[in-house]
């Protein structure tokens, strides 16, 4: 039953990426689980969530949305170290989360003086 279910996979990848041969496709969905995994791991669940990873011809390229620059340097680094990352290419942005404890950002003199 595993390798029906293999076979399946790979002829569905197959009309998927013509430029790759099925055995690129495996390592390709082998280093996006490690590299989603290790992600989970290393710099939390709720990060990851917001990252999208794409492996092809073992290039990844990581794009979205993190908190701070470290986090986008550790993903990275993260990245170039599992087997077969021919190259990183990261689209990441660093966007800041709201403050405050509703999820409002609080307002400046600046903002405040344009404001009234």
């Amino acid at each position: 039953m595993k390798c029906i279910s293999a076979i399946i996979l790979l002829v569905l990848l197959a009309a998927c990426r013509t430029n790759e041969s099925p055995e690129a496709q495996v390592d390709d969905l082998k280093i996006t689980a490690q590299v989603k995994s290790k992600l989970a791991s290393d710099i939390g669940v709720s990060s990851v969530t917001n990252i999208s990873v794409n492996s092809t011809n073992g290039v990844v390229t990581l794009a979205g949305q993190v908190d701070t620059p470290e986090i986008k340097a550790k993903a990275v680094e993260i990245v170039r170290a599992v087997p077969k990352v021919t190259r990183v290419v990261d689209n990441l942005q660093v966007t800041t989360r709201p403050t405050g404890s509703l999820g409002v950002r609080p307002v400046t003199s600046a903002v405040a003086s344009i404001l009234l």
